[in-house]
């Protein structure tokens, strides 16, 4: 275990966390605690004390239409919408004899199994049993249904222990009006933990995404833009390649600083990233901000939410398709279609002649590729992090921190925390003078750590 104490006292040092040296790898039992989410894993039962993303409003469009199955945590569920339009969230298998209600009538009020009529309320309340006229089997037995919040166009579920529910949490995205946000959901084939990671990787911006981030690529490539899709990323600060990283502990997670040097200036461009548990971020974006869950399926896949809000321009889901690189050849009923056997899609032409520096078409499936290229579970055993994986190392940190306070009885970070509404993400330009803890204050004021 000498390499977890070397890690966890790196961690130690007092805020904020600067630019050095390399830091020590997880053991292969560090990686499998963060990694593991099913019913009974340490991390499987740190998660399940939060509320969970579980679909899309858009995936139940009609009251009485159909019901859909979704997989959170390694467990099946099927979710309704009933007719009075109410969702309702319930174990897959059928209360009677484990038929699936996915294959279920929705109708009058609750879902109906086919195979002996049973039917059930949103609030899993057994509403009619045709093969079985004692009306007391309906008094006695209840389906296993789950707390369910529908909001922003997302609909929430808590499948956790009833005594520890936590407050439901609302985000800056929930102020917002409709016409200015949009909400994607696509489910991609790697753990949660590499597509968390990658989105909290700062460094790779302005390398992975060189197709519409770093103008030092730009201006000798031969890739011209496209409706806007390059000018509105590119900043000169992308071309610093090696940004300096400067973390605090907040009460939600922690957020960090990414400082880069602005050529011929004293001034840096500061990018603030808050990361919050159990597995999501903001990141700022040219006139709006994403958020980000990425949330576990199982051990082997994640369901990527993508919320975008702006308080200015209305927002399209048209664009953000475009923006994520999604279109009908890799993007299908919300899944990320990869194909390693076809090198992912790659257009090894575009990059010999400078039109792409990836050969992928857009930021998500250029992250997504990546974290797929990785293997369904990475050991991160194997890796060698440097000082611009401070931030990385820093969420394996507050992701134990939040296990261990389970396994001690306590509550995992952030949990309590209902209003999330003062978490934002910044990008600005600072003169020497200015620090980036000043667009930091709303944070270390509202969400001590």
């Amino acid at each position: 275990m000498a390499a977890r104490t070397y890690w966890a006292n790196r961690l130690t040092f007092p805020n904020p966390i600067v630019n050095e040296g390399i830091f020590s790898m997880l053991t292969k039992e560090e990686n499998d605690k963060l990694t593991r989410v099913g019913k009974g894993t340490p991390m499987g039962e740190m998660m399940r004390r939060y509320w969970h993303p579980i679909a899309i409003s858009a995936e139940l469009p009609d009251c009485d239409g159909d019901p859909i199955v979704r997989k959170l945590l390694g467990e099946r569920f099927v979710l309704f919408r009933n007719t009075e339009g109410l969702v309702g969230v319930i174990d897959e298998a059928c209360l009677h004899r484990g038929a699936s209600m996915a294959l279920g009538r929705v109708e009058e009020g609750g879902i109906r199994c086919i195979y002996h009529g049973w039917k059930f309320s949103v609030t899993g309340a057994l509403l009619d049993t045709p093969n079985h006229a004692d009306a007391r089997v309906k008094e006695r037995l209840k389906a296993n249904a789950y707390p369910v919040r529908e909001q922003s166009g997302l609909i929430w579920t808590y499948i956790g222990p009833r005594e520890k529910q936590p407050p439901f949490r609302e985000f800056h995205f929930d102020e917002v009006p409709a016409t200015h946000r949009t909400v994607i959901r696509v489910n991609i084939p790697s753990n949660f933990l590499q597509n968390w990671e990658g989105g909290t990787d700062t460094s790779h911006v302005s390398i992975l995404h060189s197709n519409v981030t770093r103008p030092g690529w730009l201006s000798g490539s031969n890739r011209t833009a496209n409706e806007g899709d390059i000018n509105d990323f590119v900043k000169q600060s992308w071309d610093d390649m090696s940004p300096k990283l400067e973390i605090e502990n907040t009460g939600f997670g922690y957020h960090y600083a990414g400082l880069r040097r602005l050529p011929g200036s004293d001034a840096v461009n500061a990018r603030l990233v808050p990361i919050f548990l159990p597995y999501g971020r903001i990141i700022p974006l040219p006139g709006f901000s994403s958020t980000i869950f990425e949330v576990p399926i199982d051990d082997h896949t994640t369901s990527t939410y993508l919320v975008d809000a702006s308080e200015g321009e209305p927002l399209e889901e048209k664009a953000r398709l475009k923006r994520s690189g999604f279109a009908e050849h890799n993007y299908r009923n919300r899944n990320f279609l990869i194909d390693p056997e076809n090198h992912y899609g790659q257009d090894r032409a575009a990059m010999r002649e400078r039109r792409s520096w990836s050969g992928l078409d857009g930021l998500t499936q250029e992250d997504a590729t990546i974290t797929v290229s990785m293997g369904p579970v990475y050991d991160r055993s194997t890796e060698h992090l440097v000082a611009a994986d401070a931030a990385i190392v820093r969420l394996r940190r507050r992701l134990l921190d939040a296990v261990d306070a389970c396994e001690s009885g306590g509550d995992p970070l952030g949990v309590n925390v209902a209003d999330m509404k003062k978490v934002r993400a910044w990008d600005c330009d600072l003169e020497p003078a200015d620090s980036w803890k000043r667009l930091a204050q709303p944070h270390n004021e509202s969400y001590p750590a």
